[in-house]
């Protein structure tokens, strides 16, 4: 079997495949922000966990949120901060003791999705991460395309496109820019945004609700974010053309994002028709940890 692993800011899950692809088993642990050894300990009673009451042993893989460096070894560029500059891979593998294969998130959320999910009939996929931060996955004729920098999809770290006069600078990120699109179009940067204009502090679940019970405020707050969103999606439309663009996250459940968005595209596309298909994921938010165990080919998972 393969298990996965899906290392978020707010949460841990875990899932065992069989050899099909079904689930097995799935268990999730809130997760214990700002500590790395913890973390590790977590991960580990997750697997442990799964094999006992399957009575097997598994390939292991790992999402997380962020990139292991290919110069350092170490990870990078992770919106949980207690992971960068460890070793993570050596440390799950120690703890387990056993190799696992560890990828990015929206890479392992992309690579579910293109293989059996939302975007299975498409030679290529961009898998969008919309949740805690903002994140994106690539994958061309079924491989993920990783980079040789390790951040290939990283758009969550580019700046936001065609930006409005009250846009600039834009939020100081975490990454110590200002105006990324992580800081816009995260579930924080939206709760952010409608903050700031509204002076009343609610969660991106509350802004749907109200914004369907005829809130003004709130349909305002929604507006502006599918706005950005669809600036944001025509720069990765112009830059690689994929052929369907999977929204998963937290955020990827307002409905409305896939009736509105797509009307968006057009006038920032360079093109003469915007044909790519902006929908949800097969698997919604199981499907960052449903690739995290496809990292391992077929040959390699234990009988």
């Amino acid at each position: 079997m393969r298990i996965g692993i899906d290392l978020g800011g707010t949460k841990t899950e875990a899932v065992a495949l069989g050899n099909r692809g079904q689930i097995l088993e799935r268990r999730r642990r809130p997760s214990p922000q700002g500590d790395y050894q913890a973390t590790l300990e977590t991960i580990r009673d997750l697997v442990v966990g799964l094999e006992r009451d399957l009575k097997r042993r598994g390939t292991v893989g790992v999402g997380i949120p962020g990139a292991i460096s290919p110069a350092s070894g170490m990870v990078k560029n992770a919106n949980s901060t207690w992971l960068i500059g460890q070793p993570l891979t050596e440390d799950i593998s120690e703890v387990l003791e056993r190799p696992v294969r560890i990828e990015n998130d929206a890479n392992c959320f992309a690579l579910s999705e293109a293989s059996d999910g939302a975007g299975a009939d498409a030679q290529c996929v961009f898998g969008v991460i919309l949740g805690t931060g903002v994140g994106g996955g690539l994958v061309i004729e079924g491989k993920v395309l990783v980079g040789i920098n390790a951040i290939a999809g990283e758009w969550g770290h580019t700046p936001l496109p065609w930006p409005l006069d009250e846009e600039r600078p834009g939020p100081t990120c975490y990454c110590g820019r200002q105006g990324c699109l992580e800081t816009f179009l995260s579930g924080p940067g939206l709760a952010r945004d409608h903050l700031a204009i509204s002076g009343e502090p609610l969660a991106p679940a509350e802004l749907v609700a109200r914004a369907a019970a005829s809130d003004s405020a709130a349909e305002a707050t929604l507006v502006r974010y599918e706005g950005r969103l669809a600036r944001a999606l025509a720069c990765v439309i112009n830059l690689v053309d994929p052929d369907v663009v999977v929204l998963g996250g937290g955020l990827s459940n307002m409905a409305r994002l896939y009736d509105r968005v797509p009307g968006l595209l057009p006038p920032y596309v360079f093109s003469d028709q915007v044909a790519t298909r902006i929908v949800p994921p097969m698997y919604g938010d199981s499907s960052g940890v449903r690739g995290a165990a496809w990292l391992w080919p077929p040959e390699a998972v234990p009988p």
